[in-house]
């Protein structure tokens, strides 16, 4: 994919880029999907239903749709943004999040990119959430319901990159290029037109309205001087640096 604006080259997905946030976004989640699809592997090899696995293994780090659920496996309100279930999820939603997340990096940063990610998609599962427990066509699948994908996290990062860089053009090939804003429509519209098509799901249209929500709001404070993910990046440096050697 091309992008041009100003004689400026959009960054490359490389793995050898320290700082690239997206990058190192779509290893871990193409690590866990991986690891959770060899496990299913190696259960059923051993004779084990992929009933038993959902039960032993998904039911523990996707999201439940019952808050009492939720109680008893308060991670999953984390590790469910990681988890994309099927060889079309994950594709899908790493081809976005490497299209949006790509333009946003070079236009705001890296320091940007983590914090949607993540406040996106907790705004996501806490707005399904809401939705299982009080919109009454929901609210008598919740006991057994559960949501899980970065799909919400993408969200956040299109309406996001929508906001800094809405007349970039990509695909330069084609009559000077598709400008972003059409793009974003695009994947606005596939986005939610595949969940009442595709999967017939209604569930994650709350979600998907989260991780939209937060990144309209994230990045209007941003381009008013106001870093709402300056907290959360400032903690996870010193966590990784807990054991590095001071600098003299």
């Amino acid at each position: 994919m091309d992008v041009v604006e100003k004689g400026e080259p959009m960054p490359i997905l490389s793995l050898g880029e320290g700082k690239n946030m997206v990058t190192q976004l779509v290893l871990v989640n193409l690590t866990v999907f991986i690891l959770l699809f060899f496990t299913q592997v190696v259960y059923n090899i051993e004779g084990n239903s992929t009933i038993r696995f959902n039960l032993d293994v998904m039911n523990n780090v996707i999201l439940p749709a019952s808050f009492s659920r939720l109680a008893r496996m308060p991670w999953t309100f984390i590790t469910s943004l990681f988890v994309n279930e099927g060889v079309w999820m994950v594709f899908g939603n790493m081809i976005w999040l490497w299209a949006f997340g790509s333009l946003l990096q070079r236009k705001a940063g890296a320091g940007v990119i983590l914090p949607l990610y993540l406040f996106g998609g907790m705004a996501g599962n806490l707005l399904y959430m809401l939705g299982m427990q009080f919109i009454p066509a929901f609210h008598a699948t919740q006991f057994f319901a559960s949501y899980c994908g970065s799909s919400a996290c993408v969200m956040s990062l299109a309406v996001a990159s929508l906001l800094v860089a809405p007349n970039v053009r990509i695909f330069q090939q084609l009559s000077g290029g598709i400008p972003m804003w059409i793009v974003t429509i695009l994947y606005l519209v596939m986005s939610v037109s595949g969940h009442l098509f595709s999967h017939h799901d209604l569930t994650a249209l709350p979600a998907l309205t989260g991780g939209a929500l937060v990144g309209y709001l994230f990045m209007n404070a941003w381009k008013k001087g106001n870093d709402w993910g300056a907290g959360l990046n400032k903690v996870l440096y010193k966590v990784t640096h807990l054991f590095h050697p001071k600098e003299k």
